[in-house]
């Protein structure tokens, strides 16, 4: 009996280690479990992460004062608690207004992993992506001026830029570069990651036929890398979107869209670009049918479904920052909106 009970040890363990080694092949990458192999990747040379830097970023990151109307912040859309993102099929901005796009507010967990920034991959990276929402009319609606203005208005803010930068001028683009750096450390390291770092246990048994029909089916063509996303691709190329009535996006000018990341993604539904899928599974379904060609059955997308649940991360032990008060320097709420930067491209 003991050598029946060994043999199937054996053999499971031999299965794990085929289903590890068929994963990396389809282009499946796990976050390291290495800190100074993650520092690596998360990282920018032109913009390095510190202590310094990232408790400035998270602050800004919450401050609301920065928005035209002082009360919006980048964690209205892209909410902490709420696993990088806001719930809403399309984001709400300045004076409570739809994103004229109909477009669904990214995680900004793990963003630091995608390729591209934003739905149309205008960005390259967390730097130039976090200018965006703070100049774009019905999103934060500030102007340059108006974010330097309130940063240089409070001693404390000048005091911790002085400790992140010496005595560098700050500049719109450092405080975005700021916000950026504190992005850069919202990772969430999964069992997934575990597994395919060697862990032959990390996922159960069910999450194990979850990936391998995720990689049989053809998934992994689109949804892969650490990511498992995060690139570009063109959308809907066996079929039309069912939903692509809803808001007027078309991808870039050679109709690529940026793959969202499927971490965390049980919890931040509802789906696609423009939020319009509800459910995962529908959205499994879709993403067959209009992607690959092929009708994916109840069990399939279940399967799957259960392997996206070794795809929900930890998050960073993160609390409310202590913002510092306001001066009587400090611009106030303006009456009516500000004026948009006009050289700000959306």
């Amino acid at each position: 009996m003991k050598s029946v009970a060994l043999s199937g040890l054996i053999a499971v363990s031999l299965m794990a280690s085929s289903l590890m080694h068929e994963a990396k092949q389809a282009g499946l990458k796990p976050i390291p479990s290495n800190k100074k192999a993650l520092f690596k990747l998360i990282n920018n040379p032109k913009n390095p992460i510190t202590k310094a830097k990232v408790h400035l970023g998270e602050q800004l990151y919450f401050d609301p004062r920065l928005s035209g109307s002082e009360h919006l912040s980048c964690n209205a859309c892209h909410h902490i608690g709420l696993y990088g993102a806001d719930g809403l099929p399309d984001a709400i901005g300045n004076k409570w207004r739809h994103n004229i796009h109909h477009l669904n507010s990214p995680t900004v967990y793990n963003a630091v992993f995608n390729k591209r920034q934003f739905w149309d991959g205008r960005a390259k990276n967390l730097e130039a992506q976090a200018q965006g929402p703070l100049q774009t009319p019905f999103e934060m609606a500030a102007t340059k001026t108006h974010v330097v203005q309130v940063v240089t208005s409070i001693p404390q803010y000048k005091k911790e830029f002085q400790k992140a930068y010496g005595n560098k001028k700050i500049t719109f683009i450092l405080v975005a570069d700021t916000i950026a750096s504190f992005e850069r450390t919202l990772v969430t390291p999964a069992p997934y990651d575990k597994f395919l770092n060697g862990d032959k246990n990390a996922l159960t048994p069910i999450q194990k036929k979850g990936l391998k029909t995720f990689i049989k089916l053809g998934c992994v063509s689109c949804h892969n890398g650490i990511n498992l996303g995060g690139e570009m691709q063109p959308f809907g190329i066996y079929a039309k979107y069912k939903f692509a009535n809803i808001g007027n996006f078309k991808g870039n000018k050679n109709g690529l869209v940026k793959v969202p990341t499927l971490r965390n993604i049980l919890e931040t539904a509802p789906y696609f670009h423009n939020g319009a899928e509800k459910t995962i599974t529908g959205a499994i379904k879709e993403m067959g049918r209009i992607q690959l060609g092929i009708k994916v059955t109840n069990k399939q997308a279940h399967l799957i479904k259960e392997f996206f649940k070794s795809l929900t991360g930890k998050r960073p032990a993160l609390a409310y920052p202590k913002i510092p008060a306001s001066t009587s320097s400090t611009p106030k709420p303006p009456k009516a909106p500000l004026k948009p930067n006009i050289d700000y491209k959306l």
